[in-house]
């Protein structure tokens, strides 16, 4: 089962895809589904099954008229947060032998990325009842840097990169009595800065304050432990790069149940009401393959589980004036 959101009529409205061509609208957006679902003490399946209208939509034109939206928002987007882990993912195989050979090295020739690679290694996915290793964790914002899918994905002009990051996010909404509830998982391009990021570890923070773009359906129920993706860059309707990608339990230092525990367990993201959106983490990237994005290049990252690809133009702002602070 897949959602989707769209503008209908001027309101947020979730809708049912029943296939590549046709979404059946329901009569409420994802969160207001979310809520209903979670204080009736119900699975959101048959939430979704009890929403449903006679209402047929034409999935291709919501994209061409631009009314796709992201498949779960906030009302008011300050209270949407936005954040991710990373070094999570094992990579292909020829890549998980070459980490494991250096995870080998005396541990102080161990880079800092190494070592928390090496802790997810041996302590991601722990037994039932146990707390595995923490992984990395960074924040990206609130809702207002969440781009809807097709539409563009700004870059600012004092970043020093533009790069794409295919990886799924879990969508959450935290109950009334704080207790989290993840409502599904979509496709994400969580989006870096990553010559900033290289210059040094410790401007990670800010590479990760970018857009980020999630969607365009959110899948419901079980994730399956392995998942085969692909994702491309185009440029002026031509396949400027493409590379395959692996995510999924299977493929990851992590469960996901450790990822969420670690990002869950501090009180101030277990706020009533809110939504969270939570990027899993990736091994594959055009930066490592030396690519260089301009004005225009798509992104693009499918999955054939999840439906339709993510896409999202790059657009580079303008410069802007000098940010000063006054004071009072």
């Amino acid at each position: 089962m897949r959602l989707i959101q769209c503008d209908y009529q001027g309101q947020v409205r979730a809708a049912l895809v029943e296939s590549e061509q046709q979404v059946k609208l329901l009569d409420c957006d994802t969160y207001t589904l979310a809520k209903q679902a979670i204080s009736a003490g119900q699975p959101l399946s048959d939430a979704i099954t009890a929403a449903l209208t006679d209402t047929q939509l034409d999935y291709q034109e919501i994209v061409d008229t631009k009314r796709l939206l992201p498949p779960l928002t906030h009302p008011d987007p300050a209270h949407c947060l936005v954040t991710g882990t990373g070094l999570t993912h094992l990579g292909s195989a020829d890549t998980r032998s070459a980490m494991h050979a250096k995870a080998q090295a005396a541990e102080e020739d161990l880079t800092d990325s190494m070592r928390m690679f090496k802790l997810g290694v041996e302590g991601g996915k722990p037994n039932a009842g146990d707390i595995g290793a923490q992984p990395e964790w960074f924040y990206k914002g609130d809702g207002q840097c969440v781009v809807a899918p097709e539409a563009d994905m700004p870059s600012p002009a004092f970043a020093q990169d533009a790069g794409e990051e295919p990886e799924l996010a879990g969508l959450y909404v935290i109950g009334d009595d704080g207790q989290p509830w993840r409502i599904g998982y979509a496709l994400g391009n969580e989006f870096s800065d990553h010559v900033t990021e290289r210059f040094n570890y410790l401007w990670l923070a800010h590479s990760k304050l970018r857009a980020c773009s999630f969607g365009p359906e959110l899948l419901i129920g079980e994730l399956p432990s392995h998942l085969e993706g692909t994702s491309k860059i185009q440029r002026n309707g031509e396949t400027l790069w493409e590379k395959p990608f692996l995510t999924g339990e299977a493929n990851m230092a992590h469960t996901l149940a450790n990822l969420e525990y670690h990002h869950f367990k501090y009180s101030g993201f277990r706020r009533p009401g809110d939504v969270h959106v939570h990027f899993f983490g990736t091994a594959t990237l055009s930066f490592a393959d030396n690519i260089e994005v301009r004005e225009g290049d798509c992104f693009e990252i499918s999955i054939r589980e999840f439906g339709r690809a993510l896409r999202n133009p790059l657009r580079m702002e303008a410069d802007t004036s000098t940010i000063t602070v006054n004071s009072l």
